[in-house]
């Protein structure tokens, strides 16, 4: 009988200490007011972990700040045929500047958009003359300002294991890319240039360009030109005076 209580009274202690010594242990960082941020090497922040991961999702259709914009520089030149600018016949020619070739089916759009930008100037389109008036020339300019990316796998990933004071750690990551790669920006610059036909003098030139992606069906040729040839002639013939061409 002896024997029994003192079987029943050594097993109750063994038990407290068990219970002591597991409410001594630390265990997953230390409680929930630390269970987050403790426990392999405190989690997410730990550089173990590699930081924070972040959202699994990756866009990288970021646009390009150039992507649209429009910059204009004209210039007039000073003198008694400069006050012709806006009056009288006009004609309108075009040519491919350097870089990739423009066809004339495509130049076609820009001398089009170029003529409606005239008319609203007060041109004579319209009246073909031989010497007399003026003959408007452009240039259409094409360059790469950034090449298409590479296709590339829509999913990727990275994973770490480390060990510390506290025990091991494992990390995964994965990155999930569903956009598609990026075409090639291309940076459109139109040349356009007055001349008096008698003198032969230049009157008035200027340029516009813009950047779009290739192949973009928000920006065909045709709204391209029709913007490049509205911000060259807003406010037209204002321009700057060319340096020394007084007189």
């Amino acid at each position: 009988m002896h024997t029994l209580k003192a079987a029943i009274l050594a097993s109750g202690m063994v038990l407290v200490l068990a219970a002591s010594s597991a409410q001594a242990q630390p265990g997953w960082g230390g409680g929930w007011g630390s269970r987050w941020g403790g426990g392999y090497g405190s989690g997410w922040g730990d550089p173990l972990m590699g930081g924070p991961v972040g959202s699994p999702i990756n866009n990288r259709n970021s646009r390009d700040p150039r992507e649209g914009r429009v910059e204009v520089s004209r210039f007039a030149a000073q003198g008694p045929e400069a006050g012709e600018l806006g009056h009288g016949p006009v004609t309108v020619s075009s040519e491919s500047g350097d870089g990739p070739w423009v066809a004339g089916p495509e130049r076609a759009r820009y001398e089009a958009a170029i003529i409606d930008a005239l008319v609203g100037a007060g041109y004579d389109t319209q009246t073909k003359a031989d010497t007399g008036g003026q003959d408007v020339q452009l240039k259409i300019t094409r360059q790469v300002l950034t090449p298409a990316e590479e296709k590339r796998s829509p999913v990727s990933g990275t994973a770490a294991m480390g060990v510390s004071n506290r025990g091991s750690a494992y990390g995964l990551a994965v990155n999930v890319d569903l956009s598609k790669p990026r075409s090639a920006l291309i940076s459109t610059r139109l040349d356009t240039r007055i001349v008096d036909k008698a003198s032969g003098k230049v009157l008035w030139e200027g340029y516009a360009t813009i950047a779009t992606r290739e192949g973009d069906n928000n920006w065909p040729d045709d709204r391209i030109a029709g913007k490049l040839a509205s911000a060259l002639f807003d406010g037209f013939p204002k321009a700057d005076p060319v340096p020394g061409a007084a007189g």
